[in-house]
């Protein structure tokens, strides 16, 4: 793996021939790529290959200001151990409150909803905004990146927050102030850079030994966030999208709670593409109903069994090594247990057994399904004495059952299970289901990875004349550009690279790919000197 600072370009590592489709490029100075990039798909190749690590270091200003506009409200958990810059920015809001009558009117107006809208617990309070955030776009416009029947629930709870948020960072000046601060945020970004680095070596290519572990079309950002309390660390699943937020904490780098969460990112998918597996193990969700879980582990077996083997994977990997550390390890696992994730052990031995034998986690996870004895763990479930709490899971899951299907089939589209991924969204398609240009967008990237270079354009075209969210209609447009770009087709190539940048989509990886497509024509990696 090569990390290249400034211009973040990736070194691209075993690629084949003909892999334009997903956005691997990352500018813009927030953003840093970490990954080894196995890429997508070879039209010309005799195997697609769909394999990319997607994971940024990012900060966001939607973030920061909502945030900014909490703490001028009230919002004072662990603010005495909180970053410096914390203080700092609230001090100076304050004085741009007391300095402007129109900022402070604007301010008793969003702190009224703030009130109206805490939760008993602060971190839930804190959650709940942090779910608000990261589902909308840049400011001022603060619009929702999804549709608002697809926020999660406690996102959509605080909603009505936005509007009062729109006139607060205007009259609150808050962009000066992200600007004033920038450098400060990417100087957090930077501090992350080589400890998340090395994890991900340590953990996918070294433990798990995965080497092209589907990433196509996901994505895992990291977002530094001085404005928090820094005890608190919130992750989140949106679909096949994965985010984390946490604050800093001293000169310290959560780097534990950044790998539980980028194992939920390269683990939940083998999980998903197994449903018929998890079906037979919902038994086990009997065993754990006096367990101190969070609902959802109580309710989805899938959860329980992935959130075990992470806990299995966590607790074989701490401490010293060899026998000296192995008392801890298994104290670790059992303590887990007593949590709730009832399979911990049972992972924890299979583990035993995998890290001594040449054969990648890809393999070995069928195989840890099939041979868990039902009867056998609940029989070990009920000789364990549950904790009577269980630490709080960072990780919230948004599965909105309207998009499931659609969810599932870029499960599978991730999976590398191309064929499921088309007949799933073709049903959705059938049954005129909602968001059909979604599913158009799975279909046209489907089409490129059989290889279906004809179908994919119509595809991608059929998007466009669906599509509302930016994001996808931005990234049809880089993708047809690229197609014309091969095709030495440059003027509509062109034509289809500013489309992109005017779709309303202002994530990094967006405009980079776009303003890279209007610098230079597209080329294979593969092609590039």
């Amino acid at each position: 793996m090569t990390l290249v600072h400034g211009s973040l370009k990736l070194e691209e590592l075993t690629l084949p021939l003909y892999s334009f489709l997903f956005p691997l490029e990352a500018g813009l100075s927030r953003l840093f790529r970490i990954a080894s990039a196995l890429l997508l798909c070879c039209a010309l190749a005799p195997r697609a290959a769909a394999q990319q690590t997607d994971v940024t270091l990012e900060t966001s200003e939607s973030l920061f200001s909502v945030l900014a506009g909490i703490n001028a409200c009230g919002y004072d958990q662990e603010l005495a151990t909180s970053d410096p810059l914390r203080m700092l920015v609230r001090a100076e809001v304050a004085s741009a409150v007391q300095a402007s009558a129109s900022a402070a009117t604007a301010q008793r107006q969003l702190c009224a909803f703030y009130r109206d809208h805490q939760q008993p617990d602060a971190s839930r309070t804190y959650a709940q905004y942090i779910s608000l955030a990261l589902n909308l776009d840049e400011p001022p416009g603060f619009q929702l990146r999804v549709r608002e029947a697809d926020l999660p629930p406690d996102a959509s709870y605080v909603l009505g927050f936005v509007p009062l948020l729109q006139r607060f960072y205007v009259d609150a000046g808050l962009h000066g102030l992200w600007l004033k601060h920038q450098a400060a945020y990417e100087a957090q970004v930077e501090r992350l850079h080589d400890p998340v680095a090395k994890m991900l070596l340590a953990t996918k290519s070294a433990y798990l030994r995965i080497s092209d572990s589907s990433y196509l079309g996901r994505r895992f950002a990291v977002y530094a966030e001085p404005m928090g309390a820094p005890g608190q660390v919130n992750a989140r699943n949106y679909g096949v999208d994965y985010f984390l937020v946490l604050s800093p904490r001293g000169d310290a780098v959560r780097i534990d709670e950044i790998r539980h969460t980028y194992l939920h990112y390269t683990l939940d998918p083998f999980a998903m593409k197994r449903q018929g597996a998890m079906k037979r193990l919902e038994p086990l969700l009997e065993s754990v109903k006096n367990a101190p879980l969070d609902e959802s582990f109580h309710q989805d077996i899938v959860l329980l069994v992935n959130e075990s083997l992470i806990r299995a994977i966590e607790a074989r990997t701490s401490g010293p090594g060899g026998k000296e550390g192995e008392a801890d390890r298994v104290q670790r696992a059992e303590a887990a247990e007593r949590e709730g994730y009832i399979l911990t052990l049972y992972f924890f031995d299979a583990l035993r057994v995998f890290e001594k034998n040449p054969v990648g986690l890809q393999d070995a996870y069928p195989d840890w399904l099939f041979n868990i004895d039902v009867g056998a763990e609940r029989k070990h479930a009920g000789e364990i004495t549950f904790s009577r709490e269980a630490v709080p899971e960072a990780l919230h899951v948004s599965r909105p059952e309207r998009a499931g299907v659609l969810d599932l089939a870029e499960s599978k589209l991730a999976s590398g299970e191309v064929a499921a991924a088309q007949r799933l969204a073709q049903q959705v398609l059938d049954q005129q289901s909602d968001n059909p240009a979604r599913a158009l967008f799975i279909l046209a990237r489907a089409a490129t990875l059989s290889r279906d270079m004809p179908g994919a354009r119509t595809y991608f075209e059929r998007t466009l004349e669906m599509a509302r969210e930016p994001r996808i209609v931005a990234w049809s447009h880089i993708y047809l550009a690229r197609i014309f770009d091969m095709q030495e087709n440059r003027d509509a190539a062109v034509q289809h690279y500013r489309a992109a940048l005017a779709a309303g989509d202002t994530t990094p990886d967006t405009r980079a790919a776009a303003e890279r497509g209007l610098a230079e024509p597209y080329q294979p990696p593969s092609a590039r000197p």
